[in-house]
Parts: structure tokens; sequence; C-alpha cells
């Protein structure tokens, strides 16, 4: 498995609407029996892991430049780790299908504790309910949110640049240059400006 580095570049299509590209800069090992749900660049070189699979998930700080697990804590055999992020020294896990994680410290990934999810019902509560629509078509099978720039970006097979504003499409990242002879999924993509 190959972690890519790209660089975007963006062009124009017939309907006029924003079409990003990417340029890859950089490719670098990762370890191919690694389920990534979740991925994250740490700073001084290390990126931060989270794997899935029942029996195989774990939490991970991983060399960016060698592809070397630095420190893997796993996860019970019950579980099935998500998504990672991290707030200040803290990364906090999501655990698929049950409404809980595990909050970590970055620098040794000790566990600091385990959470329910009681507040993504207010969370909820106060976003809005927009139809996501690209030129005036509603787009469906949204999955895999960010938030980036004041956006939100969602993978359908591509991205989907979403404005927060009032869920019309802004545009769309394609990933055609990442495909080769492997499969597409062999990737883990990460992009830079």
């Amino acid at each position: 498995m190959i972690l890519i580095f790209c660089k975007f570049f963006s062009f124009v299509n017939e309907q006029r609407s924003t079409i990003l590209r990417i340029l890859v800069v950089n490719e670098f090992p990762h370890d191919p029996k690694a389920f990534t749900q979740g991925l994250l660049y740490g700073g001084d070189d290390f990126l931060y892991e989270s794997t899935g699979l029942y029996k195989e998930s774990s939490v991970r700080k991983v060399d960016i430049k060698t592809g070397k697990v630095e420190i893997l804590r796993k996860m019970s055999d019950s579980h099935f780790g998500e998504g990672l992020t991290l707030l200040d020294d803290r990364l906090i896990q999501v655990i698929w299908l049950e409404p809980a994680g595990f909050i970590y410290d970055r620098h040794n990934l000790s566990r600091v504790c385990a959470l329910l999810f009681f507040v993504l019902s207010f969370i909820n509560a106060v976003l809005r309910n927009d139809v996501v629509r690209y030129e005036g078509h509603e787009v469906h099978n949204l999955n895999e949110l960010e938030y980036v720039n004041g956006e939100v970006w969602a993978d359908i097979c591509q991205i989907a640049r979403i404005s927060q504003k009032d869920g019309i499409v802004l545009g769309w990242i394609i990933l055609p240059e990442l495909r080769s002879d492997t499969s597409p999924w062999s990737y883990i993509v990460s992009f830079s400006s």
C-alpha cells in the first residue's frame, strides 16, 4: 500500500463547474494489511491512524517516511475502529455501529477514557437539514463528510465540494491519477495545497 501526497490543480468543465484534479507529488510506504478508517497528519513526520475490522482494529502512530508503526494500541476484538481526529494532545476515535469511542494520549497512545456519544442527538438538533444539489439535481450517497476551509467535502467515488451555506455542490475533485495496475482502493490519499 502506498501513501500519496497530492496538490490540486483545477479546470472548468462544459457546465462551468470547477473540477479539481490532483498531481501526485510524493509517495510513501504504508502497511498493506491496515484496514485504514481514519488517518491524520500529526506533525513531525508522523501520521495517526485508526484501523478497522473485528479482531484487527487499532490506533497507530506511524512514521510517514518509512511506514513503520512506531506505537500500536490494539482494540478489543469486539470493537471495529472507525474515524479518528486530533484535538490538542488527544486523539478521539469512534467505533463502528456503536455510540461510543475512546480518547487517547497522542504521545504514547495510552487510553485516557471511553466515550458515550449522548451529545450526538443535541448536535443533530441544531444542524440544518439541507438537500445537496448539483446543477439543480439532488446528490445521493454522500459518505465520509469532512469540513475543509469553510466547505463540506463528501466522498461518492469522487469528492463533492459542498457549500455549507446552502448545500449546493461547488465543484468536484476527481482522482483518476491514482488508478494504476493496482486497485484504486490500494491507496490512502492526503491532500495539501
